[in-house]
Order: structure tokens, then sequence, then C-alpha cells
């Protein structure tokens, strides 16, 4: 693990301290997890971008996925 500084606002600082302190946990170890949450939520943002790119360049065709039908399982039967 490294050591890095980082420049914050007095607000955000306080407000870090003050959550960290409810979740008993230190300010590091919440930036962390903050920091791995946002970096998942990027990847995931990535993701949808190129599936929705693909389903554009390649728009479902009509009856594309009717074979599947009967495999589905509603739960309302």
């Amino acid at each position: 693990m490294r050591t890095i500084q980082m420049t914050l606002d007095d607000d955000l600082v306080k407000s870090v301290d003050r959550i960290a302190k409810e979740l008993k946990t230190t300010r590091s170890a919440f930036a962390r997890k903050a920091l791995r949450d946002a970096i998942h939520q990027m990847q995931v943002r990535r993701l949808e971008e190129r599936h929705r790119k693909g389903y554009q360049s390649k728009p479902v065709k009509k009856g594309e996925f009717d074979v599947w039908e009967a495999a589905q399982a509603w739960g309302d039967e």
C-alpha cells in the first residue's frame, strides 16, 4: 500500500471525517472504498455505453429472440 497526498476542501474533509466516524472506520479506509466504488461505476458506465453503441450499430431484428420466449419464466404462471 502506498501513502499519497491529496488536497481536499475543508467541508469535504469534515464530511468524510463525520461519516467515517459514524461507520467506525478511518478516513483512509473510507476514501479507498469510495475510490473503488467510483472506479466500478465508471467501468459499468463504459460497458453500458459499449452495449448501447453495439445495439445502435446492429439493432435487434423483429423476431430475432422469439426462439427464447418459451424458455422465459415470469413467475405468474
